[in-house]
């Protein structure tokens, strides 16, 4: 059987035009790619999102490769030069969505896996349509179930972008966690020439957000940023110049780091909002919590692979958004590797041609550096 060329790959996820959740046929290119190269394929549907669980040998060790074929929203359509689900190569480029993040990680992992010989353990994939999205009805909901079955690997590989200026320059061994929230402080609302037949909400508003701003949580860690409080929208809702308002909303986000849990600070900020803002809502939603892998030897198998390819050692980095692995660190260490991080959710997103051959042998060197030791 000849092996599965990574581009054309690409090519064939790209041009499903899976804006999460929706999957559009993106599953069922994989699942014909990896059926063809022996894998036992399942689908874990739930509500509107499709997720697949594909399988091949068994007993350990155990290496699982996670991904999702969900891509981000285009943005504004107009201002893309190379039609986004097109999937068009010009100067030695892959353009379209999904393509750094991460169609062509999920395209080089196959490919590579098309190229080794027969392997003594197990290998599986876990790809999920709603990475990009809520994230509730994808990965964490599968990874009950293969607990339930014994099938949680020893090692899990996910393809995300983790690569600075050149592929394989970069690890990511853990991930900041997410919480966001709404604030909602009240008022009464009057003419601003009688304030004192009001109650104006914006000051208790601001001064909630100047002691969040200036709030040390933490000074951070060796491997992750301090923890960080943003602000991404005030809005007031007023047409208005010469009326008091009767509330204010901020939305906001943190990105938090090893040193505390997500609910422990989100203890903190009800207190710090009851102080300051008088009557209010607080909506949080914690979307997960950093994670860090210590496993240095599965940690130090991946660098050695990856240097074979490139000649240098990848330097271990958290940085970056959430992922999936949040979920998957519970179960077993993960390290991500995959695509260079410039172009994703970008508009006219591409990658080389040429980083995409270079993640295949990367993903080649990965998988037989961890079967040929039998890591456990």
């Amino acid at each position: 059987m000849s092996p599965i060329d990574p581009i054309k790959l690409s090519q064939d996820l790209i041009r499903c035009p899976s804006i999460t959740p929706q999957n559009e046929g993106a599953l069922e290119v994989l699942e014909g790619a990896l059926t063809r190269l022996g894998f036992t394929c399942e689908r874990f549907d739930f509500e509107d999102v499709c997720n697949l669980y594909a399988k091949k040998g068994s007993g350990s060790p155990h290496l699982c490769f996670a991904g999702h074929t969900d891509v981000v929203p285009l943005g504004e359509k107009t201002l893309w030069t190379h039609p986004p689900f097109q999937a068009e190569i010009q100067d030695d480029q892959l353009w379209g969505r999904g393509a750094a993040d991460m169609k062509c990680a999920i395209a080089a992992f196959v490919s590579a896996l098309s190229h080794q010989n027969a392997l003594s353990g197990t290998i599986s994939l876990l790809i999920t349509g709603d990475e990009e999205g809520e994230a509730l009805h994808g990965t964490q909901r599968v990874l009950p179930l293969l607990a339930q079955r014994g099938e949680i690997p020893d090692l899990c590989l996910i393809g995300e972008p983790t690569c600075l200026r050149k592929i394989g320059d970069t690890l990511k061994i853990g991930r900041r966690g997410s919480i966001t929230g709404k604030l909602i402080c009240y008022g009464k609302q009057g003419h601003i020439a009688y304030p004192q037949n009001t109650d104006n909400p914006i000051p208790r508003m601001l001064a909630c957000l100047k002691t969040l701003y200036s709030y040390c949580f933490d000074e951070g860690t060796d491997l992750f940023e301090p923890t960080r409080f943003e602000v991404t929208s005030v809005d007031v809702g007023n047409t208005a110049s010469n009326i008091i308002p009767h509330k204010i909303e901020a939305r906001f986000g943190i990105r938090l780091n090893t040193l505390k849990k997500a609910e422990d600070i989100c203890q903190l900020l009800r207190a710090i909002c009851t102080k300051e803002g008088g009557k209010h809502d607080l909506t949080l939603t914690i979307h997960g919590s950093a994670f860090l892998t210590e496993d240095e030897e599965k940690i130090s198998l991946v660098q050695e692979a990856v240097k074979t390819v490139t000649g240098h050692l990848p330097s271990l980095s958290t940085t970056g958004g959430t992922t999936d692995g949040r979920f998957i660190s519970a179960y077993c260490p993960v390290v991500e590797c995959g695509m260079k991080e410039e172009t994703m959710h970008q508009v006219d997103e591409h990658v080389p041609l040429e980083d995409i051959r270079k993640l295949t042998d990367i993903y080649g060197a990965i998988l037989k550096n961890f079967f040929a030791k039998g890591h456990q």
